[in-house]
């Protein structure tokens, strides 16, 4: 005791609050994630050198790896959440999260303004924001160069339309005519959350801002999105693949798709000759991409939240940004900029992409019943795009649309 007494009141107060100072125990913070194998050991690399920086606060990784979203429901349900944890899916966890406005306030204007301004929404909830950005990525369209030239074609440009993306399929198909390779390719159960961006591009949403589909997704620019990928199908220029169509075109047998980052490494090893760009438009405004993002959330239960906070600020910070880079795209626009990733001909392209998604709220976020709607748009994108099928996309968004209002 006498020993504390000797320090001035500031300090005994800060040594008690983060139970650090001289030997004292370490506050303890616990940190769960979602990825395992090489990925593990770098994250796990990264929160050595936290602790080894800090002598008040020691970071224990728990790897959930494919049990995450379990784990995480069962350690809120039993109030024994992780304090800091990786977090996407908002709308399912948010009640157990704690907000981040505060802390990010008593931060600056600064701290918040070097993330993109388009991947708040994506880690918010009713204004509230409970994640900070990690990584993310948009959606390009990649095309395959060789083809192009053999077909006599002319790359896509950041101008096209989907006009312009039917007549280069048509050329490519018709200049192989073998009967497999197709000008695109496109998935037959199309992800839900990843399909909307077209339809935010003509101008609709999958639901108006109080979460109805009627009159949205049935809409004439809904009817007219899905019956252009139909016809393209119908018509023998593209391919409904089984999975995202990334294995189509790697072994060639189609030109173009659209997908986010994770398919480079797989064309790069492939050894495609490939380019990107924006994603095509339906009209005359700039195309919209959905963000797949992922943000560091801090459990509400948590009993060392300003620790978790100086976990999450590293985690989500320069440093860790400019460590990821190999894998994932920076968040912060100061790393973007000192790594000189505007000048990266593919990279740029997912950055142009986020500049102009601004502003647009996924329905999964809005939708209270998201799964049952998903499993619902799921069953009918099989119907409308599955060659056995083909079924008329204005029935049968009209009556996924009824069945809800």
């Amino acid at each position: 005791m006498k020993k504390i007494w000797r320090f001035p009141w500031a300090i005994v107060l800060g040594c008690v609050f983060w139970a650090g100072c001289s030997g004292g125990k370490k506050v303890e913070v616990r940190f769960a994630t979602w990825d395992n194998a090489e990925d593990l050991d770098n994250q796990q690399a990264l929160v050595d050198r936290f602790n080894q920086a800090h002598t008040d606060i020691r970071v224990v990784l728990e790897a959930y790896g494919d049990n995450f979203d379990t784990k995480i429901a069962a350690s809120m349900g039993s109030n024994d959440a992780p304090d800091v944890m990786y977090m996407w899916n908002y709308p399912a966890y948010y009640e157990g999260l704690e907000s981040l406005n505060s802390y990010i306030d008593k931060e600056g204007s600064s701290f918040r303004n070097n993330y993109y301004e388009a991947m708040w929404a994506y880690n918010s909830i009713n204004n509230t924001i409970y994640g900070m950005p990690v990584g993310y990525t948009t959606h390009v369209l990649y095309y395959n160069k060789d083809m192009f030239d053999a077909a006599g074609i002319g790359y896509p440009a950041k101008d096209w339309t989907y006009n312009d993306v039917y007549a280069a399929a048509k050329a490519i198909t018709e200049h192989y005519n073998d009967g497999s390779t197709k000008g695109y390719v496109f998935p037959i159960q199309y992800d839900p959350y990843d399909f909307e961006m077209y339809l935010w591009s003509n101008g609709t949403s999958f639901v108006n801002g109080e979460g109805r589909t009627k009159g949205s997704l049935d809409s004439p620019q809904s009817i007219s999105v899905f019956s252009f990928f139909q016809k393209m199908e119908a018509d023998g220029y593209a391919i409904a693949a089984e999975n995202y169509g990334t294995s189509t075109m790697t072994s060639q047998k189609a030109a173009m798709f659209v997908n986010g980052s994770w398919p480079i490494a797989q064309l790069n090893e492939a050894g495609i000759n490939f380019g990107v760009v924006e994603i095509p438009r339906w009209g005359p405004n700039p195309s919209v991409s959905i963000l797949s993002s992922s943000g560091l959330a801090m459990s509400k239960s948590s009993a060392h939240k300003d620790a978790a906070w100086e976990f999450i600020k590293f985690w989500t910070g320069e440093e860790a940004n400019i460590d990821r880079i190999e894998y994932e795209l920076p968040v912060l626009k100061t790393v973007v900029s000192s790594q000189n990733i505007e000048n990266d001909p593919v990279k740029k392209v997912f950055y142009d992409m986020l500049e102009q998604s601004q502003g647009y709220v996924p329905a999964s976020f809005i939708v209270k019943d998201w799964s049952s709607l998903g499993s619902d748009l799921e069953l009918g994108f099989e119907r409308i795009f599955n060659p056995t099928t083909l079924e008329d996309p204005a029935i049968v968004l009209g009556e996924i649309a009824g069945k809800r209002n």
